[in-house]
């Protein structure tokens, strides 16, 4: 493998991307929230969640945590620009809605429109289960009164791609796809090989999550996934869970010969990406294996012919758990089996806007992709100690906590991102800056 300023002919250009996380709109946005390692957590008072219809027992509950990473204005939607009628609109999942939106963005940041765009593209989304809203458009009597089938389609995750195509005039592959919190890095590894096989010319991959209602927490249980004060401390001593949060995002990709060619911006590119399943070699099904972690990896390296040593940086999936952390730096440092230390940064998105479940592996790609473009290193958040069971000195990886200038020492930069679902699926992709970022 060559660390080196080297093209397989398999590299993937980003292109355009588009996203709604909290606190940010905007790519300029986000950009600076991580720049600034700025935490956009919401924390609710009593009155907000009485409000929001939160039962008044659960408020007493001492373990009820009141905190969420929420989206603005999710009920928002130009249903005439999409052709929908005012009713179809009302009864959609509100994470359909943004994902249209998203859709179009991407496209428009990326420069195409598909009615115009002579070659085909291909959709790869997921979105995560919303039983509130189903539950709301029955009990409503909105779903009986346009009719359970019509009603369905629109209020189905699974219905996610195919709808968007549809209003779009996507003729490529449109595939919804869930592997839980793994969701949209899946979709966009499945993209990337849409593309080297020739299925479409041009992809869109991305996920959603809207948790309603948004003004909400969550009961936290000692030993689980959650935290007990809505702050994610992802590899430090003190770390304890997640925090929830709603978002989306999609980036549209092309190979990167014909995206140079074409004369797209271009973002950064894959070099290579990687999706594997741990099986039953873990304690149980929740459970993160050490070894399909490395295994990943190892085969998104492998793919892009990448030295690990060229890599500074990886965002990593970063729950901030007693158990996840230490069996992912474990993972890393299998993976990467070398005898340098110190010189790659890890970092996690969770510690700026908690866990977007299907959102969460394209927040992670996007935040990546910036720091490539920009060529900074960013702070991971409420990082103070180490983990004691980590041990990071003898490792290629290091917790930056400062915003630092990022530098190639005469080699590409090179950035890693990790996804891992609940269930096992795990996923891994290889960026690299683009060629004219050099």
């Amino acid at each position: 493998m060559d660390s080196k300023n080297t093209f397989t002919g398999l590299e993937i250009a980003v292109i355009g991307m588009a996203y709604r996380f909290p606190g940010a709109r905007t790519i300029e946005d986000l950009w600076e929230n991580l720049k600034n390692g700025v935490e956009s957590i919401s924390f609710f008072s009593d009155q907000e969640l009485k409000e929001a219809g939160i039962a008044p027992g659960l408020l007493e509950n001492p373990n009820y945590v009141k905190a969420k990473a929420i989206l603005e204005h999710i009920d928002y939607f130009d249903a005439a620009f999409f052709d929908y009628s005012p009713r179809e609109a009302e009864i959609m999942d509100p994470q359909m809605r943004v994902f249209h939106e998203c859709t179009v963005e991407a496209l428009e940041d990326a420069g195409y429109d598909p009615e115009s765009y002579k070659g085909t593209i291909g959709m790869y989304a997921g979105a995560s289960a919303n039983f509130s809203w189903e539950a709301l458009s029955v009990l409503s009597g909105t779903s009986r009164a346009m009719g359970e089938y019509v009603a369905s389609k629109l209020n189905d995750k699974d219905y996610l791609s195919t709808r968007i195509a549809y209003k779009l005039n996507l003729k490529g592959p449109s595939v919804t796809i869930h592997t839980a919190c793994s969701t949209s890095l899946v979709t966009i590894h499945m993209a990337c090989r849409a593309l080297l096989t020739g299925e479409c010319q041009m992809a869109l991959a991305g996920g959603v999550t809207i948790m309603l209602p948004q003004k909400g927490g969550y009961i936290y249980e000692e030993g689980m996934i959650l935290s007990p004060d809505g702050h994610c401390r992802a590899f430090d001593a003190r770390a304890q869970g997640i925090a929830l949060g709603s978002g989306a995002g999609i980036v549209a990709l092309k190979p990167l010969k014909a995206a140079m060619a074409d004369g797209d911006h271009i973002y950064a590119h894959v070099k290579g990406s990687a999706i594997n399943n741990d099986g039953v070699r873990k304690v149980g099904f929740t459970a993160p294996s050490i070894e399909g972690q490395a295994e990943v990896i190892r085969a998104a390296l492998h793919m892009g012919e990448v030295d690990p040593a060229s890599i500074g940086y990886v965002e990593t999936h970063g729950t901030g758990t007693a158990l996840g952390d230490p069996v992912e730096i474990e993972a890393l440092k299998l993976a990467f089996n070398t005898g340098k230390k110190g010189f790659c940064s890890i970092g996690s998105i969770k510690t700026n806007f908690g866990h977007l479940d299907s959102a969460a592996g394209v927040a992670g790609f996007i935040k990546a992709v910036l720091a490539l473009k920009h060529r900074f290193i960013l702070p991971n958040l409420h990082f103070k100690t180490p983990n004691p069971t980590i041990d990071f000195d003898n490792s290629p990886f290091y917790v930056s906590t400062e915003l630092s200038h990022w530098k190639g020492n005469g080699s590409p930069l090179r950035a890693g991102v990790s996804s891992f679902g609940i269930g096992g699926t795990n996923a891994h992709v290889i960026l690299e800056e683009a060629p004219d970022d050099r």
